[in-house]
């Protein structure tokens, strides 16, 4: 199942790398990416990393990596892995 999830999330991520001017066409510009990350253009690499950013966390949850990320960081929060 966690493969199965992976890959979907892979796909989501590629596509949405690959059509990144649909999204602008369809979605509209991002404001802050405008102003932060370029001016004509920077919706367009807003959303590029957005895909890249499902990218990783798809190879994370599929190696089993995402859940020790998440305890290392939010485990003592929650109790959890106290050192």
């Amino acid at each position: 199942m966690r493969i199965l999830l992976g890959l979907i999330g892979l796909t989501i991520g590629a596509l949405i790398v690959i059509k990144a001017g649909w999204f602008y066409q369809n979605f509209g510009a991002v404001p802050w990416a405008e102003a932060h990350l370029g001016s004509e253009g920077g919706s367009r690499l807003f959303y590029k990393l957005i895909g890249l950013a499902a990218i990783l966390l798809s190879f994370l949850y599929i190696s089993g990596l995402l859940e020790n990320i998440l305890l290392g960081i939010f485990g003592p929060l929650f109790g959890g892995r106290q050192q």
